[in-house]
């Protein structure tokens, strides 16, 4: 399989002796990690079979967030911890798309842009939501920002897993929630988020000059009911949070000149191809690589910080309020002699060696990052 890290080994060299000037110190990173990552260069582990003396290199991942091969263990830790938070109520998904009028400055803007654009957005949503018309209740919000399209095309856009109910400010009504499917309007949203943000954009970034014509036209936002299923919300959720700009997968042709992926139009849900120079796939793919420690992950409402005891104490009451579904009775279990308790430590399959199939890999040593080619 073609992986990004094989394009920048193709293109990188020649890339950034053209444009490396220019570019920030986290472009400059990724590039790094990505081609290093789960190789020799970056160290890892020596493992080799009982029966045919095959050896196996595990090397060390990146960790890079836009690293298409890291994440998948980060990603199930993710989960883990938000099952502990996630309330049993109906989700709402609320995307929140940035005019292209507006997509240069925020390129240019990076660590205010976004960061304004998703307190806009979250904002908005809170301050609707609190609306006796509505929900009558504080929500929460998990805002995660994308800036990407299926061709890379560079999109700033947020999207919202909302709760479908929230704490009402008068405490009489403690669990408000949206009725019969509907959260807010999608126009009154819309506008209140572009005003939002042009008032945080001056009062943070008075010396940035926005064109006038993108606070009058009609920004786009989309409201989606999801119903209530914690665990398929968190799934799919997950999948915006840990996701990349391309993943290696969508790779198929890599040649001396140019980079060929699959991508999904979206009107004919059509999966088609497009062919881009190597430098080209590099800049787009870097566009969207996030400055240092800026979290693309936020919490507004509910779900922020200093209201986790509220929202933990929802939780409770959400819970009790729950029908509880009678099981079917089980059949007594009988513990024989030999058999295992179910509490008890469960032993580990051993490896097995995947070039004969038969002999188990046992582990030899660590390999550093300066020694990992091994004896």
């Amino acid at each position: 399989m073609i992986e990004v890290a094989d394009v920048f080994r193709a293109f990188a060299e020649d890339y950034l002796s053209t444009h490396g000037a220019a570019m920030p110190a986290w472009h400059r990173r990724a590039i790094t990690d990505i081609m290093s990552c789960r190789t020799a260069a970056l160290g890892g582990h020596l493992w080799r079979c009982d029966q045919c003396s095959h050896e196996v290199f595990s090397y060390h991942s990146c960790k890079n967030r836009s690293c298409p091969k890291c994440h998948t263990k980060q990603t199930e830790q993710w989960l883990e911890a938000r099952k502990a938070e996630l309330l049993p109520t109906d989700y709402f998904h609320v995307t929140v798309t940035v005019p292209q009028e507006l997509r240069a400055l925020m390129h240019a803007n990076q660590r205010d842009g976004y960061s304004l654009l998703m307190k806009a957005a979250a904002e908005s949503i809170v301050e609707l939501a609190r609306d006796k018309r509505y929900v009558g209740g504080t929500p929460g919000v998990l805002a995660v920002l994308h800036t990407w399209t299926q061709q890379l095309v560079y999109h700033p856009h947020v999207h919202c897993l909302v709760t479908g109910g929230g704490v009402s400010l008068n405490g009489r009504d403690w669990w408000p929630t949206a009725r019969r499917g509907f959260l807010v309007p999608d126009k009154a949203l819309a506008k209140l988020i572009r005003g939002k943000l042009k008032a945080l954009l001056a009062a943070k970034r008075p010396d940035l000059k926005t064109p006038a014509a993108v606070w009058r036209k009609r920004w786009v936002v989309h409201i989606t009911h999801w119903g209530e299923g914690e665990e398929a919300v968190l799934r799919y959720l997950a999948r915006y949070v840990f996701r990349v700009a391309i993943s290696n997968s969508r790779i198929v042709a890599l040649d001396r000149r140019t980079v060929t992926f699959r991508y999904k139009e979206r009107k004919s849900a059509r999966w088609r191809t497009c062919q881009l120079d190597g430098h080209e796939f590099m800049r787009r793919f870097l566009q969207h690589v996030l400055p240092d420690r800026f979290h693309k992950v936020r919490y507004f409402g509910l779900w922020h910080p200093s209201q986790r005891p509220r929202a933990a104490r929802a939780r409770q009451l959400l819970e009790l309020q729950r029908p509880v579904a009678s099981a079917p009775p089980s059949a007594p279990e009988h513990k024989e002699r030999g058999t295992q308790h179910k509490n008890e430590a469960q032993p580990v399959a051993p490896r097995i060696c995947p070039c004969c199939g038969r002999g188990r890999l046992i582990y030899l040593r660590r390999l550093l990052a300066k020694d990992a080619l091994g004896p």
